[in-house]
């Protein structure tokens, strides 16, 4: 809050130390903060805000940011893809799981 200028680099740091520390619903409500400031997602934010759900096992929340990596464009991108396949597993949803999976134009190890 002390930060006078934040940009998306700014939130993806906070969002995904949230996530990356057992602290996915603070960083899901931190990406939901970002939204209503207006500042525009990228790749990394849906990585991160992912992988919070996948922990928090929030199928609803994973959804709507899947809707959201649509239509931003980024549906063909790999580690989205494999962000997205994680998500749907952990959230016991492997029939969407594997749609995106067989969706995926590369698929790499």
């Amino acid at each position: 809050d002390k930060m006078p200028q934040r940009n998306v680099i700014s939130w993806n740091a906070m969002i995904t130390a949230f996530s990356q520390n057992g602290h996915g619903k603070d960083a899901v409500e931190l990406f939901e903060r970002m939204q209503l400031e207006g500042v525009q997602s990228n790749k990394i934010t849906f990585i991160s805000v992912l992988d919070a759900c996948a922990s928090l096992a929030a199928l609803a929340k994973g959804m709507e940011n899947h809707a959201s990596i649509v239509d931003s464009g980024f549906e063909t991108d790999t580690v989205l893809g494999n962000a997205l396949v994680n998500m749907y597993s952990k959230c016991g949803n492997l029939y969407d799981a594997r749609s995106v999976f067989n969706k995926m134009p590369q698929r790499n190890v």
